[in-house]
Parts: C-alpha cells; structure tokens; sequence
C-alpha cells in the first residue's frame, strides 16, 4: 500500500477517535435549587368548627401543596399563595402534608397533625322549657339509655320503592344506627351491606302514641354533612292509612340535602294525587354548617297558619289562602325522624362522601296553649 494512502487512514482514525471523544463530554446541568426558609401554621378556624387553616411560607419558591389526610383519604390542594382551608366532619387528629415546590419533582416538605375537637350539647342555640301562652304538653329529652318504645317505633327495611323516594338505605332497629346516650339521640348512616342494600341508617315515628293538633315544636339537632345525605324531621297526617299520601298532608319542620350542609328546607306536601303539590320555603347559614353545631329548629302551628323558624328566625309561613282551597293541616299529624341515603333530591353517594355521618337531636318539645 502506498505510503500516503497509510498516513490518510490514520488521519481519518484520529479524527474518528476526537469526534468520538468530544461526543461522550456531559452537558452541563443546572443546580438543583429548593426552596428554603419553609415553615408552615396550622390552626382550627374560630368561625367554621372543625376546619383548618393553613398558611405555608418560604423563599425560593414557585408553589405550594397540601394534603389533609381524612377518613377517606388525602384531600390534596395546591397554589402560589400557600394559604389552604379544610373542613372536617368529624372529631380524631388528622395528618397534614405540606410541600414547597420549585418544580414538581424539586420540594421540601414537612408533615403534621391537627386534632378537631367533638361538638358537645353545649355548642349552640337553645331555647327555654316554657313560654308564656303555652304549656307543655309533650317532651323527649333523650335522657335515657334506649329510645322510649312508648313513645317512638322503628320503621324497618327498604320500604315501597325506597320509602317513595328511590332512598338507598335499609333501615334498622337496633342500637348499630340508633342510639339515645349523653343526653341525646343520634342516628347513624353508615356504608354497609344490608339485605340488598349497601347502607343502613335508622328512621322511628310516634303514629298511634304521641299525635298533635297545633302548637309550638321546638327540635334542637345538629346535622350531618355529605353528597347523598338526607336528614329530617317531619310529620304525616294521622289519617293516612284511611285516605293515603298527599291527603292526609305533611309538613317538613327540616329538611337538608348532605351537597348544602348550610341550608335547611321548611315545606308542605298535599293534594289528591301525586306528585303532590308544595310549599316550601329555605333557611341558609351563610359560610356556615348546620353540622357545626346545634341549632333549633321550630314549628309554630295554629289555625290556617304555619311558621317555621330557625333559632328563632322565621323564613317561611304558609296559610290556607295560600294552597288554593286543599288545606289538611288543621287535623292531627304524628312525628319522623330520619336519615335517608340517596333518593331523588340528593342523589346517591359519591367518592367525595365520608361515612358515617349522624344526626344528633337534643331534645323534642310540643307546647300547645291551654
């Protein structure tokens, strides 16, 4: 081989061996940079109970996270402000994740814990055991330990059609959704398989033992909270095993769908046939709940006229001018309590709902004037 023919392949050789050198080098790589300084407070609202504040700080930062670790799982937020809320259903001590973040895989973080303290009977609007005009002339206090069968009967099962409503629940009458303990009674929903349906809950009335014509009906409860939730407390015509739903009438003292828990609902239900024609009126806390306290739901009955009454504020009244000659409310009417799952107006459960949820009732008082 000629000689330069020798000298050019090791030429291209060492041109080959430099290219491939020079392609191997790294480019280089920014620093990672955190955040720094990262401190974070957590504190119980002094206007919501059982919601957290929280206010994350640090420098060197593009966003926060957070992630309030409740029954159900983590309630993960974020934003540039690092100023989070969350509202707790119920008591325990919960953990809180927080992170600062210069990008999505770069952060700091830190976790802690709050503690959401129960409401007790204490917590809320009352109202006194006389007025003046009226006397008492029935009361439950749920002072006991079991529920007064003298008084109250357990509706059992699914009902016709979900008790008229397409409701989810199979109601039960034993202590696993009722119980009357610390001064109150309380009704619990739960998700739990029974007969074919996937919750239980309870519902009892006093048909045939504690029945009332007019008067004054005071109830102090607090609520329960939740997509698919419906808690109330109602009353039914006495005559409606002999004439059937709406003629016999009904009056809701409450009503509250678990997507609202900050509003309440007064109505009446009557006509000849169903759907039945209503009346109906409701009552909002604002940015507050209803489960975040007790609050006094009352009933003001006379004559041709109701009231209905929110610790003490009336929102709604309806009279037998206004339902257009059908006016069953001057006879006798029985009492319900219940808490339904699902059913026309709330719609059913979804991923957002916390199970169980309660509804607790201080106290039933009927005054009637003399």
């Amino acid at each position: 081989m000629p000689k330069f023919a020798t000298m050019s392949l090791l030429l291209a050789s060492l041109g080959a061996l430099s290219f491939a050198a020079s392609s191997c080098e790294k480019t280089p790589e920014d620093p990672i940079v955190l955040p720094e300084n990262f401190s974070h407070t957590l504190t119980n609202s002094s206007s919501v109970k059982g919601q957290i504040d929280a206010v994350l700080t640090a420098d060197k930062v593009n966003y926060y996270s957070i992630e309030f670790i409740d029954v159900d799982g983590p309630h993960a937020d974020e934003n540039t402000t690092g100023k989070f809320s969350y509202k707790f259903a119920n008591s325990g001590k919960y953990a809180v994740r927080m992170r600062a973040h210069t990008s999505a895989i770069h952060f700091v973080e830190a976790i802690d814990s709050v503690s959401i303290n129960e409401v007790t009977l204490a917590d809320g609007y009352t109202t006194p055991l006389e007025y003046s005009g009226y006397t008492l002339a029935w009361a439950d206090e749920f002072d006991g330990n079991a529920l007064n069968l003298n008084d109250w009967t357990h509706e059992i099962g699914t009902g016709n059609w979900g008790w008229g409503n397409n409701e989810l629940q199979y109601y039960t009458d034993g202590t696993n959704n009722l119980e009357v303990s610390g001064g109150k009674l309380t009704i619990t929903a739960k998700s739990e398989s029974q007969g074919s349906s996937n919750y239980t809950s309870a519902r009892i009335k006093t048909q045939g033992k504690k029945e009332f014509q007019y008067g004054r009906i005071d109830i102090r409860a607090r609520l329960p909270r939740g997509q698919g939730l419906w808690p109330a407390l109602w009353m039914l015509g006495s005559n409606i095993s002999s004439v059937g739903w709406p003629n016999c009438g009904e009056i809701d003292i409450m009503e509250l769908v678990g997507h609202q828990p900050n509003r309440v609902h007064g109505t009446v239900h009557f006509g000849t046939s169903t759907p039945s024609t209503q009346r109906t009126s409701s009552y909002s806390l604002g940015t507050a709940e209803f489960g975040d306290e007790f609050h006094v739901f009352t009933l003001i009955w006379e004559q041709n006229k109701i009231e209905w009454y929110v610790d003490d504020k009336k929102y709604h009244t309806v009279t037998s001018s206004g339902t257009g000659g059908i006016y069953p409310f001057n006879d006798k009417f029985f009492f319900i309590f219940n808490v339904a799952v699902g059913g026309q107006w709330p719609g059913s459960p979804d991923g957002s709902t916390v199970f169980p949820q309660q509804m607790e009732v201080d106290y039933i008082r009927v005054f009637q004037k003399p």
